[in-house]
């Protein structure tokens, strides 16, 4: 991957419906030259796929609340057993094997503190092998509204 496909994928995530016109002018490729990269990059899972970012406040103000999750033992089969378990649990939408202090890192979308308290209770410390919780609430999420360059 060279610099015109990291400055692809950096446009890309900017603004994801950008044309292909606009996105091969801005790297400075032929619109056919330009295509031909991202479906080099979609094959070679570099893009996995698209998605839309949504205002929370459009979703009836979900709140994003960051779980650090420490498990018993780091096996194999520990690892196993919690990564099976969480992706049953829709309200846990993303779920991340970390290095550092805690196992893994989870986002969990609840519409209150109330909801939150009930996932807490009836999913988080229910998972297998689950030692520790550390969650924290987030106040905004920064990257769902990037800022746009000066034209």
């Amino acid at each position: 991957m060279d610099s015109i496909d990291q400055n692809i994928l950096r446009l890309l995530r900017l603004d994801a419906r950008m044309s292909n016109a606009k996105l091969a002018e801005e790297v400075g490729l032929s619109p056919s030259a330009c295509l031909r990269r991202i479906r080099l990059l979609e094959r070679g899972g570099v893009i996995r796929g698209y998605t839309v970012i949504t205002d929370h406040s459009a979703r009836d103000s979900m709140i994003a609340v960051i779980v650090n999750i420490t498990l018993e033992r780091q096996t194999e089969d520990y690892l196993k057993r919690f990564e099976v378990a969480v992706r049953r649990h829709p309200e846990i939408r993303e779920c991340y094997l970390m290095t550092g202090g805690s196992d893994y890192l989870l986002q969990v979308e609840v519409e209150n503190a109330a909801e939150f308290e009930r996932v807490h209770t009836d999913v988080l410390s229910t998972l297998p092998g689950v030692l520790r919780i550390h969650s924290s609430f987030a106040i905004r999420n920064v990257m769902a509204n990037p800022v746009r360059r000066a034209r």
